[in-house]
C-alpha cells in the first residue's frame, strides 16, 4: 500500500511492523525483518535472481537500501563463503515475500538471523513491482526503512530523515569502506568440493588501490598469476611504487567519484606518468577517466543486476555483465587520446575505456562477477597481457 504522508493519518495495515518512508512524503507499509531499527540511504533496485548475500556484502552498496526484485529471497540461506565484505555496507533491504526457508546443503544460518547478525534492517511485503516502477519512472529516492515488532512509528520524523538526507551526490563513501591498512592476499577462485584456492606461484605482483573491492576481484586477480597487495584508498602514489609493483587495480566502491577523486585522481595521474599498467573497474573506471581528463555524472536509476548485455567493440562480442554503479562516465568529455571500448545495450552508456598513450583500461562492469555471468573473465587476463608487454617494452627501450 501506497499513501502520502501528508495526508492527516495515513492508514496502517493490521500487523505492520514494517514501514519505507520516502523523502516526498510516500509512506509504503510492510512486516519487518532483519534487526529492529531504522535506517537512510537511496533507494535502489536490483534484478538479479541469485546471488543476494554477494549483494548485500558488495561494499559499492555503501548508503544505499535494496530493493530485490527477485520475490524469493532467502530459498539458499547464507554461509561463511559467499561474501564479498566481512561488514556489509548497505543500509538495508526491501522484498515481496516473507524470507524464504533456506534449502541448499551450503547453508550455515538463516537469512533473517544472519540480518541480525549484522544489524541490517529489512522490510518485507512490499509491491516490489510497484516500487521499482516509482524508481524508474522518477529515479531512486531517498528514504528510511523502519522496523518496530510494536508497530509504533512516527511518521513524521521518518520523512524529514529521509528529507534531510544529503543524498549520494558529492559524498565519499570510499573512505568508509577501504582497508585501514595494507594487507596481502592470495586466496584464489572457489571450486566444487575443494573450496578457495591459494595462489603459491605468483608471476606479477598487483597493487590493489581499496575503494571498496570485492573480495572476488581479489580472487580473479590472484587466480591469473598475481601476488595482491591491498592498500587503503588514500595511498599516495609514492607509496605504491614502493612496493615496487608490476601492475595498479583500481577497485569497485560506492559514492561520488568525484568526491573520491579529490585524493584518488591525483594518485592515479602520478602511476600514469610512470607508465604504471592500470586497470580499473566499476568506481575505479570513474577514477581512471577523472584522472585521464574525464567527467561524470550521477545517473537517474543506474545500473544494478546479473542481466546487462554489453558490447566490446574491439571485438563486436556481447558479453552478459553484472552491474552495480549509481555514476557513469561521460564519453564526449573524454580527450582524443582515450577511445571509448565497451557501451551498454540497454542504454547506450559507457561501459570501458582504454588510452591510446598509457598502458591505462577501465570498465564499468564487474567482470569477477559473484553474483553474475563470467562472461568478461578475460579481462583480467587482458591485464596481465598488458603488464607483460609493458615489461617487454620497458626492456627493449
Amino acid at each position: 500500500m501506497f499513501t502520502k504522508s501528508s495526508a492527516p493519518s495515513p492508514k496502517q495495515p493490521n500487523g505492520a511492523t514494517g514501514v519505507i518512508v520516502l523523502a516526498d512524503g510516500t509512506v509504503i507499509w510492510g512486516h519487518g525483518v532483519g534487526a529492529e531499527g531504522e535506517s537512510v540511504g537511496e533507494i535502489c533496485f536490483n534484478t538479479s535472481l541469485t546471488g543476494y548475500q554477494e549483494i548485500l556484502t558488495d561494499p559499492s552498496y555503501a548508503g544505499q537500501i535494496i530493493t530485490f526484485t527477485f520475490p524469493h529471497i532467502g530459498n539458499v540461506g547464507t554461509n561463511g563463503e559467499d561474501i564479498e565484505s566481512i561488514t556489509p555496507a548497505t543500509r538495508g533491504l526491501i522484498i515481496r515475500e516473507d524470507i524464504t526457508a533456506p534449502s541448499n546443503w551450503r547453508n550455515t544460518e538463516e537469512l533473517n538471523a544472519w540480518l541480525i547478525h549484522h544489524k541490517l534492517t529489512g522490510i518485507s511485503g512490499v509491491d516490489t513491482r510497484a516500487l521499482t516502477r516509482l524508481i524508474r519512472d522518477n529515479g531512486a529516492p531517498n528514504g528510511v526503512i523502519a522496523y518496530r515488532k510494536d508497530g509504533q512509528f512516527d511518521l513524521a520524523a521518518l520523512q524529514k530523515m529521509a528529507a534531510t538526507w544529503s543524498g549520494l551526490n558529492g559524498l565519499d563513501l570510499a573512505k568508509d569502506v577501504t582497508c585501514a591498512a595494507p594487507y596481502s592476499w592470495d586466496e584464489s577462485l572457489w571450486t566444487l568440493g575443494q573450496g578457495y584456492a591459494t595462489q603459491t606461484a605468483p608471476t606479477y605482483h598487483v597493487v590493489a588501490m581499496d575503494f571498496g573491492a570485492k573480495r572476488n576481484i581479489l580472487r580473479c586477480l590472484a587466480a591469473s598469476g598475481c601476488k595482491v597487495t591491498v592498500v587503503p584508498a588514500t595511498t599516495s602514489a609514492d607509496e605504491i611504487l614502493a612496493l615496487n609493483p608490476d601492475g595498479v587495480f583500481l577497485s569497485n566502491g560506492p559514492g561520488d567519484p568525484a568526491a573520491t577523486g579529490i585524493y584518488a585522481v591525483p594518485t592515479i595521474r602520478a602511476l600514469l606518468d610512470k607508465n604504471m599498467p592500470i586497470f580499473g573497474i566499476c568506481l575505479g573506471h570513474q577514477m581512471l577517466a577523472l584522472a585521464l581528463g574525464g567527467q561524470t555524472t550521477k545517473m537517474p536509476l543506474g545500473h544494478r543486476g546479473g542481466n546487462h548485455p554489453v558490447m566490446d567493440l574491439s571485438t563486436g562480442k556481447v558479453e552478459i555483465t553484472s552491474q552495480n554503479h549509481g555514476f557513469h562516465v561521460l564519453p564526449d568529455t573524454l580527450p582524443g587520446n582515450v577511445e571509448v571500448t565497451h557501451i551498454s545495450l540497454f542504454d547506450k552508456t559507457n561501459e570501458g575505456i582504454r588510452a591510446t598513450h598509457k598502458p591505462a583500461f577501465s570498465v564499468q562492469y564487474h567482470p569477477e562477477a559473484s553474483p553474475g555471468p563470467e562472461d568478461s573473465h578475460y579481462l583480467f587476463g587482458r591485464f596481465i597481457d598488458m603488464i607483460a608487454a609493458t615489461q617487454k617494452a620497458t626492456s627493449a627501450a
